[in-house]
């Protein structure tokens, strides 16, 4: 059975073409973002759209998945988990990142 700790699903839209990394050792990083949209309505019955961000990392097969398949606008299924991380500008501020480590991508709707 699948860990139900730090388990992520979302499905969503590419906001930009996956940015695709090469490294010395041969492994591939595919970084891109998915944007999540939720609808309410407001309390004067408004019809509302909220829409979240989220940056997604794949590496391996899973990133040459990416690579070969996904493009700005195409509307995926991801599983992974999420992770945070800490680095430094060159200005030396402190920057904390969220993102989902994608193990599997499903590509949703039509070509």
């Amino acid at each position: 059975m699948m860990s139900l700790r730090n388990s992520v699903q979302l499905i969503g839209n590419l906001g930009n073409d996956p940015e695709v990394l090469k490294m010395e050792n041969g492994n591939k990083l595919a970084k891109f973002s998915i944007a999540t949209n939720e609808t309410y309505r407001k309390k004067d019955g408004e019809k509302a759209t909220e829409t979240q961000w989220h940056n997604v990392v794949a590496w391996g097969k899973t990133a040459d998945i990416v690579e070969k398949y996904l493009a700005k606008g195409k509307e995926v299924a991801i599983h992974g988990k999420l992770t945070s991380r800490a680095y430094e500008t060159k200005e030396g501020e402190k920057r904390y990142i969220t993102e989902v480590i994608c193990d599997e991508v499903v590509m949703l709707g039509g070509k």
